[in-house]
Formats: C-alpha cells, structure tokens, sequence
C-alpha cells in the first residue's frame, strides 16, 4: 500500500510509540528519552520538555494502543480514531520546514501541546490504514508485525 511520505513517517513513529512500553518494558524513562524519540521522528514545534508534557505523550500512547488492538473492529476502531481526531481539535494547517522545505499539511498548529499535535498527525495516519479493506496495514518497517508480536508477549506474559 503506498502512502504520502508524512503518513509513511506518521505510522512509523505510532509504531514505535505504542511498542514503547511493551516487549522491552518502558522506553520512554524519562526527558531525554521522549526527546529523543521526537527526534528520531522529526517532530516539530512546540516542546515544553517537562514531566507533564511526557506523561501526556504516556496517555496518547496508550490511547493509541487500543485503537490499534481495536483494528479487527472496524466500528469501533473508527470511532476511537474519530474521537481522538474531536478530542485534539484537528485543523488542517499548512506548514514548511527548513528540512522539508516545500508546503503540505500538517493537522495542528506548531504552537499547539505536543501531545495534541502527535494524536491530530497520528489519527490522520491511522484513518489512511487499510483503506482497500485488504486487512493488510503498515507494512513499512514491518510494524504490524512487531504490533502483533508485542501483543502475543503480553498475552503470555499474563498467564
């Protein structure tokens, strides 16, 4: 399935943020390490770098999990996905960057919270999923099947 290039990056950085805290237990520590995954991703605008904004990104975190476990329920996967697009006021807004220097769209304002910006960007990604109804999603990287892996580890990690 081909997507733009920011859905591409989107997905893969959902990817990487609902894994953080499953098969290798929390990555996401402290400051430092939420800096770093923002890097790593390339996300943009505003950053308040304390512990509110990185338990914030915590509950989006888990916020995205459910609607990723919630996939093989198409009704409820979409609601989940529509209430977090309602919850984080997105509003399309183009934007440009000195690494990307052309314009294209952006779901928030750089000034808006970090936490709003990733979930607005986030469900914008997750709504391009699987629109061929082909069941297949996120191939790139591969994460899908990390998601599946990490979600099996937990099962067993339960009994």
């Amino acid at each position: 399935m081909l997507f733009s290039h920011d859905t591409e990056l989107t997905l893969r950085a959902v990817s990487e943020l609902v894994n953080s805290d499953r098969a290798d237990g929390e990555q996401l520590v402290d400051l430092p390490a939420l800096d770093a995954y923002l890097d790593r991703h390339g996300w943009t605008g505003r950053r308040d770098r304390d512990v509110a904004e990185l338990a914030a990104v915590r509950r989006l975190r888990e916020r995205l999990g459910r609607i990723w476990a919630a996939a093989g329920d198409e009704v409820d996967a979409v609601a989940q996905v529509n209430a977090l697009l309602s919850d984080t006021r997105a509003s399309p807004w183009l934007t440009r960057h000195p690494e990307m220097p052309e314009w294209h769209l952006h779901m928030a304002s750089v000034d808006d919270p970090l936490w709003q910006r990733m979930g607005a960007e986030m469900a914008m990604a997750l709504a391009d999923l699987s629109r061929n109804r082909s069941g297949k999603f996120c191939d790139t990287g591969n994460c899908a099947n990390r998601q599946h892996v990490a979600a099996y580890r937990e099962r067993r990690a339960k009994k």
